[in-house]
């Protein structure tokens, strides 16, 4: 691993089940541990999240481990020292279609703006999701025909049927489904590797210079980007399938072991 020892220089981390684990609510003291030491090295660390700016916040994280900056709502957002460097917002026709059919089909829609989102409705498929991985939903608001604000994500809390209903007719959409209730709603162009490509290109970095971890579908681009690459033992098929490495549970300190797989720590 002398290669990417040398090479590496920065490192893109999920959050949810990667970093953050939802069976101890608590980073493993190893993963901070090694966060540490990977910067006293000079090598920097990004949290890259499905999570909006103040989502992240809120979940306290930013309390034990300090980024080097943050890629946010699956990469439409990237933020060094508080400054926004990359945006890549939701045309507002796509928002309002999307409104409509959670009206219709009576879900919950949560629409995610760069420091706060809404929801239209609580029900119990909202309340599992967010009980599942510790999040807090805002308080509930009836949305308008037309949704005048400028959104980035959107979570549809709804399950695979319905999905099936709406996404056909949402103009250039993807989806990447983390509950069995809850699946994120993205533009097809957008991804966790689009806001890390505004990173590297920031600080003078190409993908060889990048090392990324993740768990989930939402990560699999992001893996694929990235010049190394690391699935957490717990992630899915998908994940896995897209790492060059997969280390083991985030609960058996996977995280260390895998920046230590690659010569990021001692």
């Amino acid at each position: 691993m002398e290669k990417a020892r040398e090479e590496i220089k920065i490192v893109f981390t999920d959050i949810d089940g990667t970093l953050f684990s939802h069976k101890t609510h608590h980073v493993p003291e190893s993963a901070i541990a090694a966060i540490k030491e990977m910067q006293r090295k000079g090598i920097k660390v990004f949290l890259c999240s499905g999570r909006n700016f103040y989502l992240i916040r809120k979940s306290g994280i930013l309390d034990i481990v300090k980024p080097d900056g943050l890629v946010t709502m699956n990469g439409s957002n990237a933020i060094i020292d508080g400054n926004i460097i990359y945006r890549y917002p939701i045309p507002s026709t796509v928002v309002d279609k999307m409104v409509m059919f959670a009206k219709k089909l009576r879900f919950g829609l949560t629409l995610i703006e760069e420091n706060e989102g809404h929801i239209n409705m609580i029900d119990d498929r909202v309340i599992s999701a967010h009980e599942k991985y510790g999040t807090r939903f805002p308080q509930p608001r009836r949305f308008p025909d037309h949704y005048d604000r400028v959104v980035y994500q959107m979570i549809a809390f709804c399950d695979s049927f319905e999905e099936a209903l709406f996404l056909p007719h949402l103009e250039n959409c993807k989806s990447a489904r983390w509950d069995e209730f809850a699946v994120d709603i993205m533009l097809k162009d957008s991804d966790k590797s689009k806001g890390i490509l505004s990173v590297l290109e920031y600080f003078g970095y190409g993908p060889e210079n990048a090392l990324s971890l993740g768990d989930a579908s939402n990560d699999v681009e992001m893996l694929s980007y990235t010049g190394y690459s690391i699935a957490m033992g717990g992630a899915n098929e998908d994940a896995k399938k897209a790492a060059d490495f997969i280390t083991t549970d985030i609960d058996d300190d996977g995280w260390a072991k895998g920046v230590r797989h690659f010569g990021l720590i001692d």
